[in-house]
């Protein structure tokens, strides 16, 4: 206990650091404020509870509420997810956005204006849906117009999504942590106690036994997930001496650490964004086509084999891809011939790289595996009898987020820590996080 209270002096003794939390904190605290306040127009009192389940649940989690509460907030960051992921994919298959990607700090601010338009251009449809869909008509004040009230309300949850764009942003150069995954993991956190209360509450005193037993596995659950998170392939690199004056440099061996894991949480969040996208348009599709309404049906159910399938499918697929952008074998590579660094037994240049692809795309297969089987464990969860509240934590989106944004954010702290001379947050060891670049050798 005496440990933990000198470490977090240590934290607040750093005013760097100390500013940076309090404004995170500031910042999280407006977001979740935003989460409450409702959309014009509307009486909560009337407001449609059918999205508390089924993969609209989900995304309700996600959003800490904000989705069931028809708030200013309801679409949160997702749709910014979503165009991410558009750029992203052109980033790899349009040579305009590939030269843009190399043109440094000026073709980062292009592609995030284009990410910026294009966040605006994918709410507004999607706040729409959202709008047809999960309001209905008896929710709307009297007086108000169905197409005057869904006309401003659109306006104003594009303009709330790109507010919590604005809000990751803030948090991610001003605070402590990536600002989206700080989102996302802060409305997660904010449903947990509720779940664990209906949990308890639907167990009762009876099932008291089975409650403790339920916790048990979540905890071993959580810590499979923060050994796979944190599992490293290290490669010994060593480096040739170097004379300059009377000083010898060099000569010694240093790792490369490349994580089993190296896109971390991003391939299951691009994932679910993408999955949210059945359950929205149900409402619409089951209005024009029947087929396509059962079939968007059977996708906006998490428990669905279907769903799931294709959950870990997409899950596989963009692990393979987010670490291809993230990780550039060549250009390790080339920083190792620079620096007169080798890995014994290969060639320098092009053997290396094509040596360090080939670990990289071994170690990737079973993380994105794992990725997956725990994507689809809730589903698993729910055949056990747990509520679906819960269920979403015992793996899945919502416990990766929460495991991989916590340990990212650890790790910047002790990074703080570390600079400023003060001991880590562990006795032994180093808290590892998504943050730690695989391309510093």
């Amino acid at each position: 206990m005496k440990k933990i209270i000198q470490t977090i002096k240590n934290i607040f003794s750093i005013e760097d650091l100390r500013t940076r939390i309090i404004n995170t904190m500031l910042l999280l605290l407006i977001f979740r404020l935003g989460a409450y306040i409702v959309l014009p127009g509307i009486d909560p009192t009337k407001l449609d509870t059918a999205s508390s389940g089924g993969v609209l649940g989900l995304l309700n989690t996600f959003l800490g509420g904000a989705f069931s509460n028809a708030s200013i907030f309801a679409l949160g960051i997702m749709p910014y997810i979503t165009a991410s992921i558009i750029v992203q994919l052109l980033t790899v298959a349009v040579p305009y956005f590939q030269k843009m990607q190399k043109e440094g700090e000026s073709g980062r601010q292009k592609i995030n204006r284009i990410t910026r338009i294009l966040t605006i251009l994918v709410t507004l449809p999607q706040s729409y849906t959202y709008l047809v869909g999960t309001i209905a008509d008896d929710a709307i004040l009297p007086g108000v117009g169905r197409g005057a009230f869904t006309l401003s309300a659109m306006i104003i949850l594009t303009t709330g999504t790109m507010f919590c764009m604005w809000l990751g942003e803030r948090i991610t150069e001003k605070g402590i942590g990536n600002g989206t995954s700080m989102l996302i993991m802060i409305g997660i956190i904010s449903r947990l106690p509720g779940a664990l209360v209906g949990e308890f509450a639907s167990r009762g005193v009876d099932g008291i036994l089975f409650f403790i037993l339920e916790m048990i596995a979540l905890f071993f659950i959580v810590v499979g997930v923060v050994m796979v998170l944190q599992a490293t392939r290290r490669i010994p690199i060593q480096y040739a001496k170097q004379v300059v004056g009377n000083r010898v440099y060099g000569g010694q061996r240093q790792y490369l650490p490349l994580k089993l894991t190296a896109a971390g949480v991003m391939p299951i969040i691009f994932a679910q964004s993408l999955m949210f996208l059945p359950g929205l348009l149900v409402p619409y599709l089951a209005e024009k086509n029947e087929t396509a309404g059962s079939i968007a049906q059977a996708f906006s159910d998490f428990t669905n084999p279907a769903y799931n399938i294709l959950f870990a499918l997409l899950i596989i697929l963009f692990s393979f891809f987010y670490t291809a952008i993230t990780v550039n074998p060549t250009q390790i590579a080339d920083e190792m011939k620079r620096n007169g660094g080798f890995i014994p037994g290969v060639k320098p240049g092009v053997p290396t790289a094509y040596y360090i692809d080939t670990i990289l795309s071994r170690i990737t297969l079973p993380g994105a595996i794992f990725l997956a089987l725990l994507a689809v464990l809730p589903a698993i969860a729910s055949l056990f009898g747990i509520t679906s509240e819960l269920a979403g934590f015992y793996g899945g989106t919502s416990l990766l987020i929460m495991v991989g944004v916590i340990l990212d954010t650890l790790q910047q702290i002790e990074s703080y820590l570390l600079m400023r001379h003060y001991e880590g947050l562990m006795k032994s060891g180093r808290v590892k996080g998504r943050s730690e670049s695989v391309a510093t050798v």
